[in-house]
């Protein structure tokens, strides 16, 4: 499968440049794009040259020092720097991924970070998820049971079980996966996505779980799951190793199984 690229640098017009200071000599240069919709002006990428001897190993180390000590202008999500949280989420080199985790030394040249793509942007690397999570709640991510719960214990489960929830209940809702899907580019007014379908399955997946057959009615739509073709870029861009393409494909096995 071959990386995930987006077309940078071919439409959007060059900004500002911000040199080191002389006598800087290691010096990595970093490409970010800006867009700011309250200023009406159109969207520019300005050039950092950041001192890597005074910088972290990541990329999130190196737009905060940008944003510290360079520009505080820049505008970014960031929480827990340990790839856990979700908020960093950006397009780097061409990627989805999380610049917490991104190493810097991993990409040859300059640098180029962009928000993630086919989003409403808030501010320069700011995306507004509001529709992504929306998503996310209309799959209902939380346990449906009618039995009442056991008087003295929690609902229990075998390992066996347990094991079936691996590979799923770790998404952290970047948002990686749904923004570099081709079919959720141009569907995502009705098409759920990569992630929360991905969600949808750890629920469905779930022993202690009581509402299967209602999960299944709410997702056997032409659109709402149908509409992944299997391009696997969603696999590609996870940064937590999971495979929502193999999710997406359990969800169509269980409803073909269901009718025969």
């Amino acid at each position: 499968m071959a990386e995930f690229k987006l077309p940078i640098n071919s439409i959007i017009k060059s900004g500002k440049t911000f040199k080191a200071p002389a006598g800087t000599k290691n010096i990595k240069t970093f490409i970010i794009y800006r867009y700011d919709p309250a200023s009406g002006e159109n969207p520019r990428t300005d050039t950092y040259e950041v001192d890597m001897d005074h910088c972290g190993a990541m990329v999130l180390d190196a737009l905060l020092k940008i944003k510290n000590e360079i520009d505080a202008s820049l505008a970014l999500r960031r929480s827990c720097r340990e790839g856990i949280c979700g908020s960093c989420s950006v397009n780097i080199a061409g990627s989805n991924t999380l610049a917490c985790t991104k190493a810097i030394a991993d990409i040859k040249g300059d640098i180029t970070v962009y928000p993630l793509p086919h989003q409403p942007i808030i501010k320069d690397l700011v995306s507004d998820l509001t529709h992504f999570y929306a998503q996310y709640a209309s799959v209902q991510p939380w346990m449906k049971t009618d039995t009442p719960a056991p008087p003295d214990r929690e609902r229990l489960q075998s390992k066996q079980e347990r094991e079936k929830l691996d590979g799923l209940y770790e998404c952290i809702l970047c948002a990686c996966c749904s923004t570099s899907c081709p079919s959720y580019w141009w569907n995502s007014d009705r098409y759920l996505g990569p992630a929360a379908l991905l969600n949808a399955h750890r629920w469905i997946s779930d022993s202690r779980d009581e509402a299967t057959g209602e999960r299944l009615d709410e997702l056997e739509d032409p659109f709402k799951l149908y509409r992944c073709h299997t391009i696997m870029n969603c696999t590609e861009a996870c940064p937590k190793d999971l495979n929502p393409a193999k999710a997406i494909a359990d969800i169509k096995r269980l409803l073909v199984k269901r009718r025969i």
